[in-house]
């Protein structure tokens, strides 16, 4: 299956981040924008190597947006243009959106960052009962809870909603010590800003609206599916295969609304970057206490290490921090589905200076390679290298680290399968639910998660066999390998799904009664 490692792209940009001399003195907003021509040419030449149909960029200086356009088309096949008012899925980008709103509720002493989730939402649960009685805050914020990597995704692929989600999260095992390692998590991190607004006895979704858009006059944003759908401005996501763009997909985040559910666009987004630029100021107001605000920027754990130097990268509260070889401070965030979105947002708070750069297409490091491009050009004059190779390269390699099984082409010499009736049954996995193989005329067929079904089973091996479906979360259409373990010759007695294997889970045990 597709482990959704797009963090792993946001360390990779961090970790080749230039080596800089120049100090805030020097960064004006004319200097600023003597860069905004080759800008333009970066993003031009980028979207024609690349495919992607439409992008946004917003540069920010000061309290100044300096920059502020969209390039190409909305959709594939339209004539509507982007424009800097145009909405996009932003994905990941949501998580410092969310650690901003949590920020305006701890600046007003209603939370804490160390505020315990048990004392807020005393209905979640994670394995370990000391980690659910003192996980807190700022633990989920910054991937440190314990849990596996996109501890939850699976879940959300198999059509579980958000309270279903939060509840399975208690029948997986943590895979390292509380506090002690980085694992990047979309479920965890949104229990986060839904136990903050239960505080409130208020949702999410109208949180986030009241401490964030509405005060900043983001009126095209919002953390709702629906609103992204409602919008006549709105981009399109594509699938970008074989070279060519196609709107294949749409993607429902509500669920991890937290994390990967905000849709905005490049003007709303330069008012945040604005606001986070000043230190929670925007038009001569103090929206967001400044001390909260800052304790986002700080380096929570260690999330990796540079591949230029070894120098230690870190994750805040929702943001990405590095520091270069000068000491410069770099904060950011990559989002994307892989169903056809990117995102990244990019600033550096000492210089005051930032980028945000979104596009409606996936697989491409444009964002990563057009923001790089803009401090090199800024700091050094020069870009460095040419970045979209290497943003493109790792997009590929990651996608071929996590290519699954394949099953294009049959094997040659196939053993037959046993009756259908030795498969046939019912299935139980406390982490994803029951699970069955039902018989129809001799044919085999699965039902899973939450009322997903029935996928017909094509025979591939002796016991084991493959379906294909379109997932409820972000790894689009999905050929799931299914083997089945026989131990007396007769009769299945477990089954287990590559897909959902990733963390040794995916494993199903007969249980005719719907339980192990």
């Amino acid at each position: 299956m597709i482990l959704k490692t797009i963090s792993a792209i946001g360390i990779a940009l961090a970790a080749v981040l230039p080596v800089t001399t120049v100090h805030a003195a020097d960064i004006t907003a004319e200097s600023v924008k003597a860069v905004l021509p080759r800008l333009e040419e970066i993003v031009n030449d980028a979207m024609e190597k690349t495919e992607v149909p439409g992008v946004a960029v917003a540069v920010v200086v000061g309290e100044e947006v300096v920059y502020l356009k969209g390039f190409g088309v909305r959709k594939v096949g339209e004539d509507a243009a982007v424009d800097p008012d145009t909405v996009f899925q932003i994905a990941s980008v949501s998580k410092p959106l969310a650690s901003t709103a949590i920020a305006s509720v701890v600046g007003t002493g209603e939370v804490a960052w160390d505020s315990r989730i048990a004392d807020l939402d005393p209905g979640f649960q994670l394995m370990e009962p000391w980690v659910t009685n003192q996980v807190a805050i700022r633990d989920l914020l910054s991937h440190r809870s314990g849990m596996p990597d996109h501890a939850g995704d699976l879940l959300e692929d198999l059509g579980y909603d958000r309270e279903e989600i939060f509840y399975r999260l208690r029948f997986l095992k943590p895979s390292s010590s509380f506090r002690s390692h980085y694992a990047y998590t979309n479920f965890p991190f949104s229990e986060a800003g839904v136990a903050t607004a239960k505080t409130l006895n208020t949702t999410w979704e109208d949180l986030i609206a009241a401490r964030v858009f509405e005060p900043l006059g983001m009126t095209a944003s919002s953390a709702r599916h629906a609103d992204y759908l409602a919008a006549e401005n709105r981009a399109s996501i594509h699938a970008i295969e074989n070279g060519e763009a196609r709107a294949r997909y749409d993607r429902d985040p509500d669920g991890q609304a937290p994390a990967g559910g905000v849709s905005s666009s490049a003007r709303d987004l330069s008012k945040w970057l604005t606001m986070l630029i000043n230190q929670g100021r925007f038009d001569g107001r103090q929206v967001i206490d400044g001390d909260a605000l800052g304790e986002t920027f700080r380096p929570q754990i260690t999330s990796g290490t540079s591949h230029e130097d070894g120098r230690a990268e870190f994750y805040g509260l929702g943001w990405i921090v590095n520091y270069d070889t000068s000491g410069l401070i770099r904060l950011s965030h990559s989002g994307a589905f892989f169903t056809g979105a990117r995102s990244v947002v990019s600033f550096l708070p000492g210089e005051e200076v930032g980028i945000i750069v979104l596009a409606n297409a996936f697989p491409t490091g444009l964002p990563e390679a057009v923001t790089n491009s803009f401090f090199d050009i800024l700091l050094q004059g020069e870009p460095r290298r040419e970045w979209l190779p290497l943003f493109e390269g790792l997009f590929q390699h990651m996608l071929d680290a996590e290519a699954g099984y394949d099953f294009s082409t049959p094997p040659d010499t196939a053993s037959p399968g046993l009756s259908a009736s030795a498969y046939a049954g019912q299935y139980a996995n406390a982490y994803f639910g029951d699970l069955q193989i039902v018989e129809d005329s001799g044919d085999l067929a699965i039902r899973l998660g939450n009322g997903l079904g029935p996928f017909p089973l094509t025979h591939w091996d002796r016991d084991v066999f493959n379906f294909t479906f379109l997932t409820h979360g972000d790894d689009g259409e999905r050929t799931v390998g299914v083997t089945f373990t026989v131990p007396d010759g007769s009769q299945a007695s477990a089954v287990t799904l590559d897909y959902l294997d990733a963390h040794g889970t995916g494993t199903f045990v007969r249980a005719e009664d719907g339980r192990e």
